[in-house]
């Protein structure tokens, strides 16, 4: 996709250097086998969403199959005894085994705001006395949509208070543990901001919270299957996040919640339903909860959905998240490379961390017409990416799937983009869903 005309070599003389270190990268890749395990549909396409929405695991087709010819088409209702019923755990567990949780600590169940709505409710009640919830304004909206649901469920009697980060890339680190008081009852983040990909110290911050008394909530949407998670080493309380991401559940899959094993008996679910009860199939009128983490269960799970999350799930396990994080440093390390060398001249900003210890799995990029950009790109440079107000370029980077040579060749056609002022045909078009 060059633009033509006499600036070609020149631009491909400077891009020489990076070529060679792509091929180089792919060729040592030790994941590099993976990618023939997902669909992909047109191998020019440089998909780089992965951050909203993974990629369609080859495995997940003929599960599907499976799921709908065989255990609905066949077993009928008789599939719920042979597997179904205990499909949130099982996965759940597997899930767990991602994010450092122990054996009946996760389980799969509902959407990601209502997961957080269940246990940030509960760890209210189990902090009486205490008014405040805290978070940051780099925490995705429908987090705090849902704390706020919260704090109108509870009798307006807790405050939400948003602490704001300095530069709108890094967590406001100092000033949350500077508000961490005997009137904090819950602190709540998410793990992996959704913009600019900052990765909060989860030991740090969960023990100063616990040092004051207070519960913390972690919303890990864009951490798990992505970087490495240990709940248990944390001494994390609670956790929610979602399985489309990075663990290539499929759109609107259903979510997952953590609740640390000590504290199940003691929090109660606020949406109690005949799958956390005792025994379901007594019918009766009186609720009695089970004991373990089943108990935040509410209503019939969305079984087909569900039953898709655990391919992907699969393939993380088989490679391992150590592997998948350090191939995530490299790749996002190389496209910030990239950055410096060919897009800042042009005006594009770096707004997730260098710091790569404080870096999720996605990249930022900043532009004034960054909207326009982002359009131009998918319509006609094939590579997708997605767009975050007000200026941010997000690109995904799923190491299961991803090639450095993608991300050569996306930031080349970035660099064509605005090269040739393609992104102008754009500007003010935005669509619903960017």
């Amino acid at each position: 996709m060059n633009s033509g005309g006499d600036d070609r070599g020149s631009r491909a003389t400077v891009m020489t250097s990076p070529i060679e270190s792509a091929s180089e990268l792919d060729a040592k890749d030790p994941l590099a086998g993976f990618r023939r395990r997902f669909l992909i549909d047109d191998p020019e396409l440089i998909y780089l969403d992965g951050n909203s929405l993974g990629r369609l695991p080859a495995a997940t087709v003929e599960l599907v199959e499976s799921a709908v010819k065989e255990q609905w088409g066949k077993g009928l209702i008789r599939s719920w005894n042979d597997g179904w019923f205990e499909a949130p755990e099982r996965i759940g567990d597997k899930i767990g085994r991602l994010i450092g949780a122990r054996s009946g600590e996760v389980v799969v169940a509902d959407s990601t705001t209502v997961n957080l709505f269940k246990l940030a409710l509960t760890a209210l009640k189990q902090r009486p006395g205490r008014s405040r919830i805290l978070t940051d304004d780099l925490n995705f909206p429908s987090d705090l949509y849902s704390l706020t649901g919260v704090v109108e469920a509870l009798g307006d009697r807790h405050s939400l208070e948003v602490v704001p980060s300095a530069d709108g890339i890094n967590g406001p680190v100092e000033e949350i543990r500077a508000r961490l008081d005997e009137r904090t009852a819950l602190l709540t983040l998410s793990h992996v901001t959704f913009k600019s990909g900052y990765l909060y110290d989860m030991v740090a911050l969960t023990r100063a919270a616990h040092e004051v008394g207070a519960l913390v909530l972690w919303d890990l949407s864009h951490s798990a299957g992505a970087v490495p998670v240990d709940l248990e080493a944390a001494r994390a309380d609670l956790a929610v996040g979602c399985s489309y991401k990075y663990l290539n559940g499929g759109p609107g899959a259903p979510a997952f919640l953590y609740v640390r094993r000590d504290l199940q008996e003691s929090l109660t679910n606020p949406l109690p339903g005949w799958m956390g009860q005792l025994n379901p199939f007594a019918f009766e009128l009186s609720y009695q909860p089970v004991a373990d983490v089943r108990r935040f269960l509410t209503g019939t799970p969305p079984i087909l959905s569900l039953l898709m999350i655990e391919p992907g799930v699969d393939l993380l396990l088989e490679a391992g998240m150590r592997r998948v994080r350090e191939k995530s440093i490299r790749q996002t390390g190389y496209l910030i490379e990239l950055w410096r060398q060919l897009l800042a001249p042009l005006g594009f900003s770096l707004n997730s961390p260098e710091n790569a210890p404080r870096r999720g799995s996605h990249v930022s990029l900043g532009h004034s017409e960054g909207l326009g950009i982002d359009l131009a790109l998918i319509r006609e440079m094939k590579v997708i990416p997605d767009f975050r107000q007000p200026d941010n370029i997000r690109l995904g980077i799923a190491p299961l799937y991803i090639s450095f040579s993608d991300i050569q060749q996306a930031v080349w056609r970035l660099h064509e983009v605005v090269e040739r002022g393609l992104h102008r045909r754009y500007l003010g078009n935005a669509p619903v869903v960017t």
